[in-house]
């Protein structure tokens, strides 16, 4: 039996699909764009749910980031794909609605370079998330504005994406 070997999407700069590639292989040399989505999950009082990733992690090991972030995989859509890692990360079931999305490219850790046209996406749950430890080390609910302050007193915590992205998040709330 042959091990499943994880396939990203890769796109053109309008988002239509020019092909598939390996995951890791989309992240070496410079990187090569590929869709991606990330998904921010509220509570009723209006607090971000917070995952700091797994210290293993391919990159960006033990940084915080948005509730969960991943790839659609071939023949998924990114609703579909942002369901399933809600499931498998955090143990989250909930609606998702899409605000909006954004390439970018960044140089991580490990010479990894992400290139990604990433979907962002908004759900609401109380729900007590029951973190996967292979994916997740910890998770966190806080106020907007205190991960905005964190965000620039100690951008070194987070994610790439997750900096580009969480001032329109918030933008986007009001």
């Amino acid at each position: 039996m042959r091990p499943y070997i994880e396939e990203v999407i890769l796109v053109d700069k309008s988002d239509l699909e020019v092909g598939t590639m390996e995951k890791i292989s989309a992240h070496e040399n410079g990187g090569t764009l590929h869709r991606a989505f990330s998904v921010f999950v509220f509570n009723k009082k209006g607090e971000l749910l917070l995952q700091r990733r797994a210290f293993e992690k391919y990159h960006s090991g033990g940084l915080w980031t948005n509730t969960c972030c991943s790839h659609p995989r071939p023949g998924e859509t990114v609703r579909e794909a942002a369901l399933r890692r809600l499931a498998e990360e955090m143990g989250l079931h909930c609606k998702l609605v899409e605000l909006f999305s954004f390439e970018y490219k960044a140089k991580l850790d490990h010479d990894m370079t992400e290139w990604e046209l990433d979907h962002v996406l908004l759900g609401l749950s109380d729900e007590e998330p029951q973190i996967n430890p292979n994916e997740v080390a910890e998770f966190a609910y806080k106020p907007l504005d205190e991960i905005n302050r964190d965000v620039k007193q100690n951008p070194s915590n987070y994610t790439e994406w997750f900096k580009i992205c969480i001032e329109r998040v918030k933008v986007e709330m009001k």
